[in-house]
């Protein structure tokens, strides 16, 4: 009786995760197409196919799902960073990868890359500083890999010298910038845009020692 109900214990949980997913993924849609002060709890239940009764019961209000959403992609995010970065692989090359890993992961989650790059900077009030808090510890996080990977390149002699936490936050303004300009991203379109591999040039350029380049 006990796996029995251990079983329909594990069915429960797996069926309200695929419930909560969808409906994130449904929320990050609609905030990413209207913005997050403009879209509805109903619009979201309805194209999750929940009613808004049902929705409640997996989130408090639309400002939880506005931070759900960042703490859900933020972690898949943290996951494929430090899995990247755990493989022994030289520094260029784990740079290279590195940025091509930030740009695939905005083109996978489109919705979540325009809201991230766009929409989020535009949300004022609680919810930022909700989101601020949720994003804070894996922003922390990825600096601190980041950097930790430059001082490896630094010891290598294939990266510039300078502070590696301000190299770090170079770094990623870099990829977004390209993130922000990227039409598969930022319009779903696969229109014109520069290529990954003329982006990584210029990381050569930017991080990457005279006799590295």
């Amino acid at each position: 009786m006990a796996n029995a109900v251990s079983k329909r214990d594990e069915r429960k949980r797996l069926h309200q995760e695929l419930s909560s997913n969808q409906i994130l993924d449904s929320a990050e849609e609609i905030f990413a197409s209207k913005g997050f002060h403009e879209a509805t709890i109903k619009e979201i239940a309805e194209l999750a196919e929940f009613s808004v009764g049902a929705l409640y019961s997996f989130f408090e209000n639309k400002d939880d799902l506005f931070v759900q959403i960042y703490l859900r992609r933020g972690e898949e995010f943290m996951e494929g960073m430090r899995s990247l970065l755990s493989h022994d692989r030289p520094p260029r090359d784990q740079l290279h990868r590195l940025a091509t890993y930030q740009i695939e992961f905005m083109r996978e989650h489109p919705n979540f890359g325009r809201l991230y790059l766009r929409d989020s900077a535009v949300v004022v009030g609680e919810v930022e500083s909700k989101i601020d808090h949720a994003v804070a510890d894996r922003y922390s996080e990825a600096m601190r890999l980041q950097a930790e990977l430059f001082a490896s390149g630094q010891e290598a002699g294939v990266f510039r010298d300078g502070d590696t936490s301000v190299l770090a936050r170079f770094f990623s303004a870099l990829v977004a910038a390209f993130q922000a300009s990227d039409p598969i991203v930022m319009n779903g379109t696969g229109g014109p845009g520069m290529a990954v591999d003329d982006f990584l040039t210029i990381v050569d350029g930017a991080f990457g020692t005279t006799a590295a380049r």
